[in-house]
């Protein structure tokens, strides 16, 4: 039975570093990645196999001569090269060395990726900016459309409101009309239904005579009575009694006497005064012309024609009676001469 040596420190020449005899790491350091991958892990491989196979052999040939075997250094390990000095492995400095080139190529590429982030977060804000900008453009241009909306909506009411307001108008104009025509037609009715009792006017003249007396005009509708009350009338209240007729009506004198007055009279518009023998004052007023204008006149002469000139509604004659320079109810007074209003 072969009894098996335990080989001594010293016969093989083995490198075991311990703490006292490795250098400490210095400084900041980079770990280099290998290069070649599997072709360097091969090579350690086949390191660890070699001292395997040694150990073995000296458990099984004590025979054989003794085998120096050495380790490669840490810098052939790590593909940084062999170490001429004994196999020492100069780590901090291989690791300072590189942490050196490396951190300087760090160092160089900050600026340049302050640069590009930079320009990544200007490129965010002007697209936020933009985006913005298009959302405000938007509400600007639905703001504005909302506003000409609302004017052509309140346009379109205004419209309609001054068509209602235009279509009543006509309408009431209309009516107006209609019953304008239905109280002409009523008068003239009137009329000749006094023609037909004998009332109506005699000897083709127009008006019918009464002891020397006319009527002033015919044809006529009687409207505003003395002694009315209103604001239209300057005294506060109608001086006279109105003859509603068509212009042009001839208007006649109602009894013989002299034209002391004739012309324009303001409110009165176009009037002549007719004074009798007796002193009495007959006006006729608002008359649109005018066949005499001074001397003497007969009863029942045409002296001028019905208008409505000076303050008046419609075309009319007033006819106002004076004695002593007053005012009396000209319907009383004709009725005193024998006169049928």
């Amino acid at each position: 039975m072969d009894v098996q040596e335990t080989p001594t420190a010293g016969a093989w020449g083995e490198w075991n570093p311990t703490e006292d005899s490795a250098r400490p790491v210095r400084g900041k350091h980079r770990v280099l990645k290998p290069r070649g991958g599997l072709a360097r892990s091969s090579t350690v491989l086949g390191v660890g196999v070699i001292a395997a196979v040694g150990a073995g052999g000296i458990a099984t040939a004590q025979d054989r001569p003794q085998v120096a075997i050495s380790m490669p250094s840490m810098p052939d390990l790590l593909g940084g090269g062999g170490n001429s000095g004994g196999g020492e492995v100069h780590t901090a400095a291989a690791a300072d060395s590189a942490a050196g080139a490396g951190g300087g190529a760090a160092t160089a590429d900050l600026p340049r990726q302050a640069d590009a982030g930079e320009a990544l977060r200007h490129r965010i804000l002007q697209q936020a900016e933009s985006q913005q900008d298009a959302v405000d453009a938007q509400v600007r241009a639905d703001a504005e459309r909302s506003a000409r909306e609302s004017a052509a909506q309140e346009a379109r009411t205004q419209r309609e409101a001054a068509d209602k307001e235009a279509e009543q108008a006509r309408a009431a104009a209309e009516q107006a009309a209609a019953e304008k025509a239905a109280a002409d037609k009523a008068a003239a009715e009137q009329t000749a239904a006094k023609a037909a009792s004998g009332a109506g006017p005699a000897s083709g003249t127009g008006t019918r005579a009464a002891g020397g007396y006319f009527l002033p005009t015919s044809s006529y509708t009687l409207t505003s009575h003395y002694g009315v009350s209103g604001s239209m009338w300057s005294s506060g209240y109608h001086t006279g009694l109105d003859f509603a007729a068509p212009t042009g009506t001839p208007v006649k004198a109602v009894g013989g006497g002299k034209v002391i007055s004739a012309g324009w009279s303001g409110a009165y518009g176009y009037r002549i005064v007719l004074q009798l023998d007796d002193g009495t004052e007959v006006w006729y007023c608002h008359l649109s012309s005018m066949s005499v204008t001074s001397g003497s006149v007969g009863a029942g002469e045409t002296i001028g024609r019905v208008g409505a000139t000076g303050n008046v509604t419609g075309a009319h004659l007033h006819l106002e009676v004076r004695k002593g320079g007053s005012t009396v109810d000209p319907l009383a007074w004709l009725g005193s001469k024998g006169l049928d209003v």
